[in-house]
């Protein structure tokens, strides 16, 4: 680990084992993540973690063996099985959403070499980037490694797995609270994944109890885009089938009427990149994508956002699928470190 980059966590072996494994070697840091939970949301952790627990028969449902490496990291990080159990429904415990985020997801005759190339800005409150850990998951029972982009004792977030199946999201806002899957172990589920199909049957079988946008490609240069709510999903298909650009407003027919336009540098973000990634067509590379993630227009709530709303893009990534290498940046666009990373 050097000073600009996230701490980097590799675990290995069975459920219980990989949960230990990290909770053993990022138990301040977990600490310091449930700290700031509270310290986020202005409840107690007594409050937090009750209503957390309501999830638990839906995590389970969902994977036993996700519950499973959630009582490893428990017994790892030296904390209760509740507020590990908090840590993967964190905003759902609270209901409270925050976030901005702008992804792309980009194929054949977008991008220089026709290979996919899919990522995105993370915008949330700076302390986040205290607490964020990359969570490297070497499985011994069958499922795929990924490398997740995380906070330190969340088990699902961000990331690419070594099939090449990345997923990417955005904050959508507007819908009512209800009750449904958190979407953080739904977010590692789908890390489990061979393709772009397998996460949307996925999606489409478990309800989540929030609204959110997921941006998934694969290795085999599949690239899609999912608006996802309680009532449901809706594919978005954008306007080349070898581009999804999304950023923080309904995009799709069934749920465009829900919009309200909540966070009002959405629109722009989305038409300034829309316009870069037209300017650059066909010539697109990873270090095309770095510019562009940097980019000032619109600041402070430009794609490189600038505490806009209170969100600062605290880290970028950029998947390279079909050779399995993850780039990820600390900091803002024009000022971070980007290191790359092998799955």
């Amino acid at each position: 680990m050097t000073e600009h980059t996230f701490p980097l966590i590799e675990v290995s072996g069975d459920a219980y084992q990989m949960g230990y494994q990290h909770g053993a070697q990022a138990a301040d840091l977990v600490q310091k993540y449930l700290l700031w939970i509270e310290r986020l949301t202005g409840k107690s952790m007594d409050l937090l973690c009750q209503n957390a627990m309501a999830f638990l028969p839906m995590m389970e449902k969902l994977s036993p063996a996700f519950v499973e490496e959630v009582r490893g990291l428990a017994d790892g990080a030296g904390i209760g099985f509740e507020e590990a159990v908090l840590c993967q429904a964190r905003a759902e415990a609270a209901r409270v959403h925050e976030g901005g985020c702008t992804a792309f997801a980009l194929t054949g005759s977008s991008t220089a070499d026709g290979l996919p190339l899919a990522g995105q800005n993370q915008d949330l409150e700076t302390e986040y980037a205290d607490v964020a850990i990359l969570l490297h998951v070497k499985p011994t029972d069958g499922r795929p490694r990924a490398l997740i982009f995380t906070f330190a004792g969340q088990l699902g977030y961000s990331g690419m797995n070594q099939y090449g199946l990345a997923h990417f999201a955005n904050a959508l806002y507007d819908f009512q609270w209800r009750s449904g899957l958190p979407h953080y172990p739904l977010k590692r589920v789908m890390l489990e994944q061979p393709n772009l199909e397998a996460c949307i049957k996925l999606l489409k079988k478990h309800r989540t109890c929030s609204a959110a946008n997921a941006v998934i490609c694969d290795g085999k240069g599949n690239i899609g885009d999912v608006e996802i709510r309680p009532e449901g999903i809706a594919p978005f298909e954008d306007e080349h089938s070898d581009c999804r650009l999304h950023t923080n407003h309904y995009l799709t027919a069934p749920f465009a009427n829900y919009e309200t336009h909540s966070l009002p540098d959405s629109c722009p973000r989305l038409d300034r990149i829309r316009l870069l990634i037209r300017e650059h067509w066909g010539e697109i590379t990873v270090e095309t994508m770095k510019h562009i993630l940097a980019d000032h227009h619109g600041d402070p709530g430009g794609i490189c956002r600038h505490g806009e709303k209170n969100m600062h893009s605290i880290s970028g990534y950029i998947a390279e699928p079909a050779k399995q290498v993850l780039h990820v940046r600390r900091g803002h666009g024009c000022l971070g470190t980007w290191q790359a990373y092998s799955v």
